[in-house]
């Protein structure tokens, strides 16, 4: 559904227990941003998956809708049910890449693009990512952990060139070392973590965490109302962006009750 006209803000509807996902266009012509967020009540499953294009001449929405086609088959298929959380994940990523590759002849532009992937599941989180998307795992006001850019901003930042606070504004953040699509396979980076209560993740694109801090993210992930938080947070991403600003993509997830029998039979709380 569209709550702004001025920044095209669209918040899915409320699929998936626990979870909030949505996009901005920003200050952008078009949207390059895509996500999806998927739920199985009977195994106590979320599959969360963002992903932010890149090419002009409409190669961008290509690859990342080209993204999100390849983690709806793969859920379709249930593969992760057979298949050990960062595995499955894996796969994704990988498959990914060969859809965007086999999109190319589609547009004159080489397709590319990032993505974001979390698996939720007995009380374990997984994750996988490549580029300049990212995931914040947060335990209350607390930030456990961020994912690190696979960008030449990111390389300057670690050899010291620059600090952290210039990260977002530095003129090679959008410069990527990693990616979708390309001529070589990705090399996906994974994460894992147990869920505990008061836990929340946020996954979203460079247009998020340029424009909204931790602390606020945290915020947006205890708010009474996540879909509210939702909105929130991508209009005041948007707000700050301005006219020019980049497309938006943000994903709210939070620890609430367990729903799996695996979870209770283990005592374990699950993130949905």
């Amino acid at each position: 559904m569209n709550r702004d006209g001025q920044f095209d803000i669209r918040v899915s509807p409320r699929m998936t227990p626990g979870v909030a996902c949505g996009r901005a266009r920003g200050g952008r012509p078009s949207q390059q941003d895509d996500l999806i967020c998927l739920h199985d009540a009977r195994e106590g499953t979320s599959l969360m998956v963002l992903a932010d294009g890149m090419g002009g001449d409409g190669a961008g929405e290509l690859a990342s809708g080209g993204v999100i086609h390849a983690a709806r088959e793969l859920w379709d298929e249930r593969a992760w049910r057979e298949q050990p959380g960062a595995l499955f994940l894996e796969t994704l990523c990988q498959a990914a890449h060969h859809e965007i590759r086999r999109r190319n002849a589609w547009v004159a532009v080489e397709p590319h693009s990032t993505v974001v992937a979390l698996l939720l599941r007995d009380g374990q989180a997984y994750w996988a990512y490549v580029g300049d998307s990212r995931l914040y795992h947060f335990r209350g006001r607390r930030c456990l952990s961020v994912t690190r850019d696979h960008s030449l901003a990111r390389l300057k930042l670690d050899r010291g060139e620059i600090r952290e606070v210039d990260l977002a504004h530095d003129p090679d953040q959008h410069v990527l070392l990693r990616g979708l699509g390309g001529n070589e396979l990705p090399e996906i980076e994974h994460g894992y973590a147990v869920v505990r209560r008061g836990d929340g993740f946020a996954l979203c694109s460079d247009g998020i965490w340029e424009t909204l801090g931790r602390s606020e993210l945290a915020g947006l992930l205890r708010a009474p109302d996540l879909f509210d938080a939702l909105y929130d947070g991508l209009a005041l991403g948007a707000e700050r962006g301005g006219q020019a600003g980049d497309n938006l993509g943000l994903i709210l997830a939070r620890s609430e009750c367990p729903v799996s029998w695996v979870s209770r039979l283990a005592g374990r709380l699950s993130i949905f």
